[in-house]
């Protein structure tokens, strides 16, 4: 059966990665600055193609029957570099609708007119939307910032939200001044709260705060943890015991392909100690729920 919402064969795909960035435009333009592509790239010991295409990425996960959420991030006020196009990232996707899901990402810090971007972006076409919070330079519950929730959740969009460690000026004198403590997923608390029918996505165990992101998500119904940005075999125990238990269908398989890939996320996952009637939930199901996929027409 194909999902009626996108163009995913959902019985076809074994997975759901839904955390991939596109960092590249294919002309030359990334999504950040040479220093911290090439920080990050060290810091998570990135293959070779660093910054594959968009239309790359379709080709990479259609040959594995993996579909993926793809998304850029715009953080041009923070690093002065330009942001690499939702848009194209939009009608990109909509060419690979087979394994693709687009997310738009906004800056936090251009207030009403980032606001009114998603709402532009949503219509046409992005499925959630992408936050950074070290990266772009905000502090998640400045209330600042909570038209933008008011939004995203008035259309029902998912948000995905960056936690815990970044390889992003990892490396660099001071980081390159980007501040850890923003992505403390205590301060995504208060969003969850005072947005109960905003669904959140806590981005990657939450190092160093891990146990805050599991208590936040078994807290808040309207909460889940992707697993990106880790191999899973550096998962704390804490994290591995919440899967298989009380968190079974509040957390999702991610990669964070480029940086990571999903052939070597996969094999670790394989040696985890997880139970069998929990992994098709971490690698699909609980994914194709979050994003509203269930809904199918005959393919």
């Amino acid at each position: 059966m194909t999902s009626a919402t996108t163009g995913i064969d959902l019985a076809a795909i074994r997975a759901l990665d839904i955390h991939v960035h596109v960092e590249t435009d294919g002309h030359g333009h990334f999504s950040l600055d040479e220093e911290l592509m090439n920080a990050s790239a060290a810091y998570f010991k990135s293959p070779d193609n660093r910054a594959p295409t968009l239309d790359e990425i379709a080709e990479y996960y259609r040959t594995r029957s993996i579909a993926a959420v793809v998304f850029t991030v715009d953080a041009h006020a923070t690093t002065g570099h330009p942001a690499l196009s939702s848009e194209d990232v939009i009608t990109g996707a909509a060419r690979h609708r087979d394994v693709l899901i687009p997310f738009a990402s906004v800056d936090p810090n251009d207030g009403a007119s980032a606001v009114a971007r998603l709402r532009d972006l949503v219509a046409a076409g992005a499925r959630g939307l992408k936050l950074h919070p070290t990266l772009q330079g905000f502090a998640p519950n400045d209330p600042a910032h909570y038209l933008l929730y008011e939004a995203a959740a008035e259309m029902a969009v998912p948000l995905i939200i960056h936690t815990g460690q970044t390889g992003i000026g990892a490396g660099l004198p001071g980081g390159r001044g980007f501040k850890l403590r923003l992505s403390d997923p205590m301060l995504i608390d208060d969003v969850a709260a005072d947005f109960p029918s905003l669904t959140i996505v806590l981005a990657h165990p939450s190092v160093p705060w891990q146990d805050s992101a599991i208590s936040i998500a078994t807290h808040k119904s309207n909460v889940y943890i992707d697993l990106s940005g880790w191999s899973p075999k550096y998962f704390p125990p804490s994290l591995v015991r919440a899967a298989n238990g009380p968190l079974r269908r509040k957390v999702l398989f991610g990669s964070d392909y480029p940086l990571l890939t999903p052939d070597r996320w996969l094999a670790d996952f394989e040696a985890l100690d997880i139970k069998p009637e929990v992994r098709p939930l971490i690698l699909k199901d609980n994914a194709v729920r979050l994003l509203g996929l269930d809904s199918s027409e005959p393919a």
